[in-house]
């Protein structure tokens, strides 16, 4: 991008204006949520603010994030009182509507922040490159439709990885980075699928001689133990002391919950469960059991409890190894060379990984995977091939949050407009490859995103002139399948570009 294209602030500003604008837009339950938690740590003592449930939206955060509440909990009982009693549940005065939008917005300067650090430690050739990438990430049509419309502070989380990840592009910020990134596991534990890769690349880079993996800097190791020891006693400590422990655990780690989380996220999941309501209608002719008890599971692409009718259950120790195996992988080659690239790389395919083959996997997650991959998908254009799928993938398989007719322009066309400027610009920036490219990638790429417009134009408008209120499942389960091959394509196809980079 030429310099008299905006900068991020400006960009920052016009967006913030139009999204002052959404605040009478549709909610979600998220908007309660939250609304409760600045209540119960408001209103109650905190040795009571994890065993609290006079409302089913209990508080299931790590404790920093409910310290975050507690803090806009006093700006809020100035703006309206009624919103922080635990008592007065589902209130939504206008007062309450605009302070937890505008606290959204405001908490995003950290955004802001942390990508104009990536754009100005960005080599001098490619300070073009990662302006677009900043500027494609703040204006994300994933953070405007779960944050912005949905509800939630994804943005100002983000922020912090984001803030995380630049740190641990220079050596003398790599400690800091790491702490950093201790302290975003106790805002939100989903950032625990990352872990490994910032284990594995503190280990190499910061706590290992670079001359011999056998040489240990123990100077450092200190360091970075006491310090991440530090921030988790800051966290967990009253709660220790308090013996609650266990019962902040209970709320972090539901397993109780089933495999699939409302409508099939596209992932591994998704597929096996498709595959399992095609058999259903095919068992009878192949000579199949069906499980009659199963037929009105989640295999509908509906809200409920996950049984599959033919194919064999799928276990939470199942869905914890086959995320293990594929996180290993690409991490032996960042112990191998521990560059910032390869780290990037590294927490990208975790985040792959968990949301390909978790258990109870939130639609919503997939930006674990696409904001980190931003940072890197103008590396060349082996990598942009990988991105393309998947930026399209991932954000049309959040159209299902948005459900109401008012919301479907604003998530439709701002998608595609998102789309359409980014990966055109994005095509412009990228550089040539110096390894060879992969043909059918890319071809899987061109003919997945020709794709993308006649299925959403199908699920979100023909559908219901067509069938008017019957055969409901369809849509979703339509979006659900075409977005789960364009995830499962784009992390195949960046596998490959990662291993023979």
């Amino acid at each position: 991008m030429a310099d008299s294209y905006p900068t991020l602030t400006q960009c920052a500003l016009v967006a913030a204006a139009f999204k002052v604008l959404l605040f009478p837009a549709y909610k979600s339950t998220d908007f309660e949520v939250h609304r409760n938690w600045l209540a119960i740590t408001n209103s109650l003592p905190v040795n009571e603010w994890y065993y609290e449930k006079t409302s089913q939206w209990t508080l299931d955060y790590p404790p920093f994030f409910a310290y975050f509440e507690w803090l806009m909990s006093h700006i809020a009982r100035l703006v309206d009182p009624a919103m922080v009693q635990v008592w007065n549940l589902e209130y939504d005065s206008w007062q309450t509507v605009y302070f937890q939008r505008a606290s959204v917005i405001v908490t995003e300067i950290l955004l802001v922040y942390a990508l104009q650090l990536y754009i100005d430690s960005a080599p001098l050739g490619a300070k073009r490159a990662s302006k677009a990438a900043a500027i494609s990430i703040l204006l994300s049509p994933g953070l405007l439709i779960i944050d912005h419309i949905h509800f939630q502070y994804n943005g100002f989380m983000y922020g912090i990885m984001i803030l995380s990840l630049v740190l641990a592009r220079s050596k003398n910020t790599l400690l800091v980075s790491g702490f950093i990134f201790a302290a975003l596991l106790c805002f939100k534990h989903i950032y625990l699928y990352l872990a490994p890769a910032y284990f594995v690349f503190l280990l190499r880079a910061y706590c290992l001689s670079p001359k011999s993996i056998f040489q240990i800097r123990f100077d450092n190791c200190l360091k970075l133990g006491s310090g991440i020891i530090a921030i988790f006693a800051t966290a967990f400590g009253p709660f220790a002391v308090m013996g609650q422990i266990p019962q902040l655990m209970s709320r972090l780690f539901p397993f109780s919950r089933g495999l699939c989380h409302a409508y099939w996220a596209p992932n591994v999941w998704a597929l096996y469960s498709l595959a399992d309501r095609v058999l259903i209608h095919l068992a009878p002719r192949l000579g199949l059991p069906v499980k009659e008890d199963a037929l009105q599971s989640v295999t509908r692409g509906l809200v409920g409890d996950t049984a599959f009718a033919v194919l064999p259950e799928i276990t939470p120790r199942v869905c914890f190894l086959l995320t293990l195996l594929f996180m290993c992988l690409p991490l032996v080659k960042l112990f191998n060379k521990p560059t910032w690239e390869n780290f990037i790389g590294a927490v990208t395919l975790c985040g792959y990984a968990s949301f390909l083959f978790g258990w109870h996997v939130h639609e919503k997650a997939i930006l674990l995977v696409i904001l980190p991959f931003s940072l890197i998908a103008l590396r060349d254009r082996r990598h942009l091939s990988a991105f393309r799928p998947l930026a399209v993938a991932g954000h049309v398989s959040l159209f299902p949050l948005l459900f109401t007719p008012a919301e479907f322009p604003i998530k439709a066309i701002y998608t595609v407009l998102w789309l359409m400027v980014f990966l055109m610009a994005f095509d412009r920036l990228a550089p040539a490859s110096t390894h060879p490219r992969f043909f059918f990638l890319d071809r899987f790429s061109t003919l997945y995103i020709a794709l993308c417009i006649p299925l959403v134009a199908y699920t979100s408008l023909v559908h219901n002139v067509i069938f008017g209120g019957r055969l409901e499942f369809l849509p979703l389960m339509f979006t659900s399948a075409y977005t789960s091959v364009g995830v499962v394509g784009s992390w195949v196809a960046y596998l490959a570009v990662y291993f023979t980079s």
